[in-house]
């Protein structure tokens, strides 16, 4: 193998492949990333055999080859690198990497690429393809929910449904859940639904670029895998196996106290709550004041630690309903605060002991569910 890559499109590539590399392995090849020449440009690929990144690049091929680089070694070196062209050569019976740059003369011991394992290929045929930039909304307002405790590995992923023309995300850990729907261009002609890690979907969120409209899903039957496809990138995750809980049953119906307020306003006064809070429990302590025809209403969000203060913020609020005193991780509130694009936002529930139904005021195609935290004294 001999190429010559520039330097800033080869950083670039080993950044969007990293994610997916092993951080701890018995097998030695998957803490490296494969480089290979693929029809006149370099395809680099990393995986953890549960989630696999291949992002191509251009480069001048002189000789067609590949190998497998340590990971770490590489990506650390390459960006050190003067931004000039990286020239690359695979001395095959060593299995050695030359690097040239500048003034750079650097030789890496590799792995043969025989020893790397096949990525698998997806039928785009047959893909379904979505709107990247209305997908990554998507994805960032539900893998947040997910749980990471393994404890149980199917609310560490994101359900996926698709029928005719409508699809939903939704996720949950046990304390909170988060849904958000989309009509999508083309429907499909038989419904979909699988369980995808939050973690794999995370990252497409991050490697989908801004020059990429177009991301095609596949999942090819009975592999147990979805593809996702774009024009210079490819992210193969498996599917977690399972049932994902019946959402619809947590979703409040009814609410016998509303508060809407101003989504930025709320979020600056959690950030502050957040800070005293997290010193104990994380609890925000949320009391909603109807007010009365001279007093406009409020909503009063506080929170307390023992060591280092306390801290309350009053929002004008329009109020529905009684007065109600409630508590909420406060953590929680902001990370749902933080993926809310509309200017107000409501808060309904029906008592301190039941879930708060957050919602984007305008827009019906997302919705939060929150469990409350116990008052104490």
């Amino acid at each position: 193998m001999k190429v010559t890559v520039l330097q800033e499109n080869l950083a670039h590539g080993l950044n969007i492949v990293a994610r997916a590399v092993a951080a701890r392995s018995t097998l030695p090849v998957l803490g490296n990333i494969l480089i290979a020449t693929d029809e006149g440009r370099l395809r680099l690929s990393a995986t953890n055999l549960e989630m696999g990144i291949t992002c191509w690049i251009g480069a001048k091929i002189e000789e067609d080859g590949s190998t497998t680089v340590p990971a770490r070694t590489l990506t650390d070196l390459v960006s050190t690198l003067t931004d000039k062209q990286v020239e690359m050569s695979l001395t095959i019976r060593t299995q050695t990497l030359n690097l040239r740059c500048g003034d750079s003369n650097t030789d890496i011991k590799c792995i043969d690429s025989q020893e790397f394992p096949p990525m698998p290929v997806g039928e785009l045929a047959d893909g379904l393809q979505l709107n990247v930039a209305d997908l990554k909304k998507m994805i960032n307002q539900v893998v947040f929910a997910a749980a990471t405790d393994e404890a149980r590995p199917i609310l560490t992923g994101v359900q996926i449904k698709i029928k005719d023309n409508h699809i939903t995300l939704a996720s949950a850990d046990g304390f909170r859940l988060s849904v958000r729907d989309a009509e999508i261009s083309s429907p499909v002609s038989q419904p979909i639904q699988a369980i995808i890690p939050a973690r794999a979907l995370g990252e497409l969120a991050r490697i989908a670029a801004e020059g990429d409209e177009i991301v095609n899903m596949s999942i090819p039957s009975g592999r147990g895998q979805v593809i996702f496809r774009m024009k210079d990138v490819e992210l193969v995750s498996q599917l977690i196996e399972g049932t994902f809980p019946d959402f619809e049953q947590i979703i409040p119906r009814r609410f016998d106290t509303r508060a809407v307020l101003s989504t930025s306003a709320f979020l600056k006064a959690c950030k502050q709550a957040e800070i005293f809070a997290r010193e104990g429990s994380h609890i925000a302590k949320i009391n909603i004041n109807p007010g009365d025809e001279l007093q406009p209403g409020t909503m009063e969000i506080s929170g307390q630690s023992e060591e280092t203060g306390y801290s309350e913020n009053v929002v004008d609020a329009s109020i529905e309903g009684p007065h109600l005193l409630i508590a909420f991780n406060v953590r929680f509130l902001r990370e749902v605060l933080d993926v809310i694009d509309t200017p107000n936002v409501a808060l309904e529930t029906t008592s301190d002991t039941s879930p708060g139904l957050i919602r984007p005021v305008g827009n019906s195609q997302f919705l939060h569910v929150i469990m409350p935290m116990h008052l104490g004294g």
